[in-house]
Formats: structure tokens, C-alpha cells, sequence
């Protein structure tokens, strides 16, 4: 399926011996979830790569935040895609760490590891509204000189396809959970988007959704797994990612 960059998943996974350990958030069970220190803590507990949020903030960044609203993280309610940058980082994510941006996400980050960017979709009458995302991203992705490291992913397909013909180097994913319509939990649409890889929530995984997934070729990664054994069961069914939100736990089921 597609280029180089497109096998990056299912080569890397290969060079290991074992499926890659992305750690959710960061290391989001340590840290409070896509912070920089969930980020270091991801590398120190020796990651693979991370898997982050993306959307546009009010005053046009791309910042690393997973919700539509920062009353979870930040105690205080207000709309992530309406505030500015300077009043986003005045909420404090879980009480002392700041939002970042994209850019100091992958300054972070830095070269050695994979970075899995979820593409965050305004969701409802906005769903087909082009809000400048896809563009920034892969102009963010090309400038930090991550191309080769990158996969984009996201559940909106028309998201994804504006993402492909904007940055056609760049590895991208669906994402589909087990409560969507089948259409959309089947991945009917990743041929059309011609994404590389297919991110199924761990629940739709079975051997035989696996088997034709490995068989049209694409690279698989599943989320979120943090119990061993289930990481050991996803392993040996062939899945070349596991996204976690304890990296160290599943690394030690994986090299045990």
C-alpha cells in the first residue's frame, strides 16, 4: 500500500521483532496526557513513539489537546477551538502542565521516536467545513523534518483525504471504534482515502477482520490495550502497533 512512508508501521515493527509500543497521550498514566512531560516520560520508559490530539485553538496554533472543551483537564470550562493560545495556556492541564503546541510537541519528541497525530474533525454540521488543520499539520510536519516518522490519523475520512493530498509522503490511519455504524467500524472507507494502516479500537480485533486486513495490506494499530495479556493476544494476531496508556507494562508483556 502506498510508499515508503506508508510501510512505516509494519517495517519499524519488524526491525523490533514485536509490535511497536505508541504510548497514548504520552505516558498518560504518569503524566497528565498530551503534556511534554507525558512525552518525556513516554521516552524514558523507552516508547517506541507517541500518539497525540491534535486541533486549531482561537488564535490559529495547532495545539495538542484531546477535548472539544478544557473542563476535564483544566477545571475550568471553555472552548479549545475559541480560545486563544495565551488564554489556553493559562489553564493549567491538571493543575501544573501546560498546553503545547504542535511544534514544541515534536521539538520534544524529537527524532528517534514514531509520532502518531490524531487529526481532531470538528464533528457535526462543521464536519465538512475546512478549518485550515490538515494544511498546518502537514506544513509543521514537513518543517520539523518528520515526514518519515509521522502517521496522521484520524476518524473523519474526508479529514484524512484532505491530509493525503497535502502531504502524500506522510503515513495516515483511520480510526474506527465498535460503536460506530458498520460502515465506519468495518472501515469501508479506508480504499477510498488510501490510507496505509487502519486503527481499530481493540474490541473489533479478530482473527479474521485481521486477516483480511494483513491480506489488502495494510499496517494495523489498536487502541488502547494497557492489560498484558490482551497485548500479548493482539501481538499474535499480527497487529504491528499497540497505542497504551502504560508503555512500560506493555512493553514488558511484549519483550517477556
Amino acid at each position: 500500500m502506498g510508499d515508503d512512508g506508508g510501510m512505516l508501521l509494519i517495517e519499524q515493527a519488524r526491525k523490533r521483532g514485536r509490535p511497536l509500543v505508541l504510548a497514548h497521550r504520552g505516558a498518560s498514566l504518569v503524566a497528565a496526557e498530551n503534556t511534554l512531560g507525558a512525552f518525556h516520560a513516554a521516552r524514558r520508559m523507552g516508547a517506541d513513539g507517541v500518539e497525540l490530539d491534535v486541533m486549531r485553538c482561537g488564535s490559529g496554533e495547532v495545539v495538542v489537546f484531546h477535548d472539544e472543551d478544557t473542563i476535564r483537564l483544566c477545571g475550568a470550562p471553555g472552548v479549545v477551538r475559541t480560545l486563544p493560545l495565551e488564554a489556553l495556556r493559562a489553564r493549567w492541564v491538571a493543575g501544573h502542565a501546560c498546553v503545547p503546541t504542535l511544534a514544541e510537541a515534536l521539538e520534544t519528541i524529537g527524532p528517534e521516536m514514531l509520532v502518531n497525530v490524531e487529526l481532531k474533525s470538528p464533528g457535526g454540521s462543521r464536519v465538512l467545513r475546512d478549518d485550515g488543520l490538515a494544511a498546518l499539520v502537514a506544513a509543521l510536519v514537513a518543517r520539523h523534518g518528520a515526514t518519515a516518522r509521522v502517521v496522521a490519523s484520524s476518524f473523519d475520512p474526508l479529514l484524512l483525504a484532505r491530509f493525503r493530498r497535502l502531504a502524500p509522503g506522510v503515513a495516515t490511519g483511520l480510526l474506527f471504534w465498535k460503536g460506530q455504524a458498520r460502515p465506519l467500524r468495518e472501515a469501508w472507507a479506508a480504499p477510498l482515502v488510501g490510507v496505509e494502516a487502519v486503527h481499530p479500537e481493540a474490541r473489533l480485533l479478530s482473527p479474521e477482520r485481521m486477516a483480511r486486513w494483513l491480506r489488502r495490506g495494510y499496517a494495523v494499530a489498536t487502541w488502547t490495550i494497557d492489560d498484558p495479556d490482551k497485548a500479548r493476544r493482539a501481538a499474535g494476531l499480527g497487529v504491528h502497533a499497540i497505542i497504551t496508556n502504560d508503555p512500560a507494562r506493555v512493553l514488558g508483556a511484549l519483550n517477556g
